[in-house]
């Protein structure tokens, strides 16, 4: 598993997560994938997926600390936590990132890849996945970007539209490919699966979307669907069955952490609330005009993130209702199982054979790719129940 982002709150909350469960110092709580069982028989064994302590972790980041460094600074580990996997977290340090200020103004650091252009930085990134492979002796691998917001450039650039004017754009410094990119299309060319956790534009433009066909090569995302939105994509559905019209919806985030910095910068924000903005709408079949999101960094919360719902219903003889939500939640808690999962299941789409964008696992994105553009599904029960039917269907059975 090699991640994009290795340094931040999510990624440093996986690795010790693994590196507990390894220990046995923890339990597989918070997981969802845990105990899922395929006619009886626990998941691993029925498909092949791959167990929680077999995966190996490595990846890239602006800032050069060890991961022990990065965790005490995050303050997602307790200390009895931070201390049992310390040793493992001391020994990680992240790769030279493949980093571009003008897409992510608020994240910066000194440890970058000393490569300018946009293929010396593929280049870069293809080395170092070869080189992890070797090293590790893995028997798959897959990429997952948890890195910050990136603003969105212009879906419409000509370098975006096709697999062949993408490799002139490399060729030609073009920078409407992004970082996001950048480590999108080394995975594609490595044949490594792709995960895009993050809001921003990476494997969902056409030209990659064309390599990972050509290519055999999994791809998925985007933006995890952790804590107000998976709540979002509970509820509408309900009121939804119960033709209640929902009026408006306000919803407000305040968080610390460094992607709440990063999301300080309006572009940045800008990408985030794309993938937070449509899911309402689809699952109810209607638009909500008053349907108004909200995302402010505050720092003294770092990681424990609040988000607050006020919901306007319209029910019988049009009488109004009111819902409330406030949700006190931990952002990296939420994620990090997410991302783990997602690593487990592409690398078996990848033992799979299967290619190109992979939309049975929806379940845990605001914004899930699909191959055609059409809209996809958002409502959360239907998603799982595609995701488990897939589990479920050996690759004979597709």
């Amino acid at each position: 598993m090699a991640v994009v982002g290795l340094g931040g709150a999510v990624a440093t909350t996986a690795v010790a997560g693994l590196e507990l469960l390894r220990s046995g110092s923890s339990d597989t709580s918070g997981l969802p994938l845990a105990g899922v069982e395929v006619d009886g028989v626990p998941v691993e064994e029925a498909t092949g997926l791959v167990p929680y302590t077999d995966l190996v972790v490595g990846g890239w980041d602006l800032d050069g600390s060890d991961l022990r460094k990065a965790a005490e600074q995050h303050g997602v580990l307790d200390s009895a936590q931070l201390e049992r996997a310390a040793a493992h977290l001391s020994s990680v340090t992240p790769w030279a990132a493949a980093g571009d200020a003008d897409f992510c103004r608020n994240v910066t650091g000194g440890n970058v890849v000393l490569a300018e252009t946009r293929r010396a930085q593929v280049d870069a990134v293809r080395a170092d996945l070869a080189r992890f492979r070797e090293e590790q002796r893995l028997d798959g691998l897959v990429l997952v970007n948890l890195a910050s917001t990136e603003r969105w450039p212009d879906p419409s650039a000509p370098a975006l539209q096709s697999a062949e004017a993408f490799e002139a754009g490399l060729d030609a410094d073009d920078r409407s490919i992004t970082p996001a990119m950048v480590y999108a299309y080394a995975a594609i060319a490595e044949g490594v699966g792709y995960v895009n956790f993050t809001p921003s534009l990476a494997a969902d433009v056409p030209a990659l979307v064309e390599l990972a066909e050509q290519r055999g090569v999994p791809v998925t995302g985007k933006d995890g669907k952790t804590g107000q939105t998976m709540i979002k994509t509970v509820l509408a559905p309900a009121f939804r069955s119960r033709a209640l019209t929902v009026e408006g919806w306000y919803s407000t985030n305040i968080l610390g952490n460094r992607d709440g910095l990063a999301l300080e910068d309006p572009d940045s924000l800008s990408s985030k609330l794309q993938t937070k903005g449509n899911v309402l709408d689809s699952i109810l079949g209607y638009p909500v005009e008053d349907h108004l999101v909200r995302i402010d960094y505050y720092r003294p919360r770092g990681d424990a993130k609040e988000a607050w719902d006020a919901i306007d219903l319209v029910g019988f003889l049009g009488r109004r209702m009111q819902v409330k939500i406030d949700f006190q939640c931990r952002d990296s808690i939420l994620a990090a199982p997410l991302a783990i999962e997602l690593a487990r299941l592409t690398d078996l789409a990848q033992q799979r054979g299967e290619r190109g964008v992979q939309t049975q696992f929806g379940w845990f994105f605001k914004a899930p790719m699909t191959p055609d553009g059409n809209t996809p599904e958002h409502a959360l029960h239907r998603q799982e129940r595609v995701l488990l039917d897939w589990l479920a269907a050996g690759p004979a059975d597709r």
